[in-house]
């Protein structure tokens, strides 16, 4: 029964590809044919992406630090927002009590503060934007160094598929490779950080 639902799966992979390749060449395939494939020997594996991921020393570390990285740009704004807030507050109270001499002089002041204000605004916007970015860097070199370890890993176990959990509807847990490539990840990076 499972060699079915995977002979199944793979013909019907096969036959996507198949379709994709003669459309290709400008000829088209009819609902009614085939693709032929020869399953047997087939070997195919899947990895659960999240899992590896939430799992993978490399990805905690960069995550631990974005995360610290985070927290600096947060305390450092809070500090700014409430001095300025002592600010507004002066300034108000200042308004409130006619110690300006003269209206012009509250309207510098308030000038000054708006600047203030816009610059923290500023910050705000370029920290996010830089927290985005090495986000969007730490998972391009967690997906490439997945992506080199799997190759690898590759080269010794033969696989002539190796997917993805999320792109499956079902799969045999037997076919669950990633506990060993987790193993090997984590210990590639431990050895790499000695």
């Amino acid at each position: 029964m499972k060699i079915n639902t995977i002979s199944t799966a793979v013909l019907s992979v096969a036959m996507i590809l198949g379709f994709g390749q003669c459309k290709q060449q400008g000829t088209t395939t009819s609902t009614q044919e085939s693709v032929p494939v020869a399953v047997s020997g087939l070997k195919i594996a899947f990895i659960d992406v999240d899992s590896l991921i939430l799992n993978y020393a490399f990805y905690q570390d960069l995550s631990e630090e974005l995360l610290r990285k985070e927290e600096n740009y947060r305390l450092v704004l809070t500090e700014e927002a409430n001095k300025f807030q002592k600010e507004v507050d002066e300034f108000n109270r200042k308004i409130q009590n006619n110690v300006f001499s003269s209206q012009e002089r509250a309207q510098q002041e308030s000038n000054r503060l708006e600047k203030k204000r816009q610059s923290i605004d500023e910050k705000s916007v370029k920290y996010s934007n830089e927290l985005d970015l090495e986000n969007r860097q730490n998972s391009q070199q967690v997906s490439e160094a997945i992506d080199a370890y799997v190759k690898e890993y590759n080269k010794t176990h033969n696989f002539n598929l190796i997917l993805t959990r999320s792109s499956l509807v079902y799969a045999d847990d037997i076919m669950n490779i990633t506990a060993e490539i987790l193993e090997g990840l984590n210990a590639e990076y431990k050895s790499s950080n000695k």
